[in-house]
C-alpha cells in the first residue's frame, strides 16, 4: 500500500513558471545574455531539487513580457526534458500582461486540483509600463494564484523593488537584488531550487518564510570587466 501511495504522489505536478522581463533595457550591459546563461546554468540544480523531492513531478515553462506578453515555453515540460532557448529584447515593460497570461493557467479547470503549489518566478530590471495591479488581481483571484510560491529578482537599482515586494504578497519577504552577472546567476540558482523545495513541503510548513538567500555581496563581479547594473 505504501508503494502505491508513493507512486501516486510522484505524479503530482509542480508547475514552475518563469516571468521574464525582455524589455529594451535588458539589452544594456549584457543583461539579457546573462539571464539566458543563468537560467541555463540553473537547470541541473533544478533537476537535482526535483530528484530530492519525489512527491514533485516538476514541469517548467516561461512567459516573456515587453511590448505585450507571450509564452516562450507554453507546454509544461518535465524538468528532465527541459532545455533553454534564448530570449531576446524588444519594447517596453508590460508586466501586467504577463500576470494576466499566467492567471489563465492558475485556474483549477486548467491546473489539476491534486497538483502541488505552483511557483511563479519573476525577474525584472525596470518598472511596469502597464496596469500591473490588475494583473496581480487576476492572479490573486485564482485558487492556485493564492497558494503559489512567489520569488522575485530585481536586476539592478532601476528595478521597481517596491512593486516586486507587492508581487511577493508577504511583508516578511524581499526581492533579491542582483547588481552584476555573478549575482544574477547566484540569485537564479537560489530562487529556482529553494522555491521547488518550498512548494514541495506540506502547506503548513511551506507557508513559512523560506531561508534567506546567500549574501549577494559574496558574488561580486570578478571577471575583470567590472560590470555593474
Amino acid at each position: 500500500m505504501s508503494g502505491i501511495i508513493g507512486d501516486r504522489m510522484a505524479f503530482r505536478p509542480l508547475h514552475f513558471i518563469w516571468l521574464l522581463d525582455c524589455s529594451g533595457s535588458m539589452s544594456m550591459n549584457g543583461k539579457i545574455s546573462q539571464l539566458n546563461f543563468a537560467i541555463r546554468e540553473a537547470i541541473p540544480e533544478m533537476q537535482q531539487a526535483a530528484q530530492d523531492n519525489p512527491a514533485a513531478a516538476l514541469v517548467v515553462r516561461a512567459i516573456t513580457f515587453a511590448s505585450g506578453a507571450d509564452w516562450h515555453i507554453r507546454k509544461p515540460t518535465p524538468i528532465e526534458e527541459f532545455t533553454w532557448e534564448d530570449v531576446h529584447t524588444y519594447g517596453i515593460t508590460d508586466m501586467g500582461a504577463a500576470f494576466r497570461l499566467a492567471a489563465k493557467e492558475l485556474e483549477t479547470s486548467v491546473m489539476p486540483e491534486r497538483a502541488l503549489r505552483p511557483v511563479l518566478a519573476l525577474v525584472s530590471d525596470g518598472q511596469p509600463t502597464d496596469d500591473w495591479r490588475s494583473g496581480m488581481r487576476a492572479i490573486d483571484a485564482t485558487p492556485w494564484g493564492k497558494k503559489a510560491v512567489r520569488v522575485a529578482i530585481a536586476i539592478g537599482d532601476d528595478a521597481d523593488r517596491n512593486m516586486l515586494k507587492e508581487f511577493l504578497a508577504n511583508p516578511e519577504l524581499e526581492p533579491i537584488l542582483a547588481k552584476n552577472p555573478r549575482q544574477l546567476v547566484a540569485a537564479i540558482r537560489w530562487a529556482s531550487t529553494v522555491a521547488i523545495k518550498n512548494a514541495s513541503t506540506p502547506k503548513t510548513e511551506g507557508d513559512q518564510q523560506p531561508p534567506a538567500p546567500p549574501p549577494m555581496d559574496d558574488f561580486d563581479d570578478v571577471d575583470g570587466k567590472g560590470v555593474v547594473w
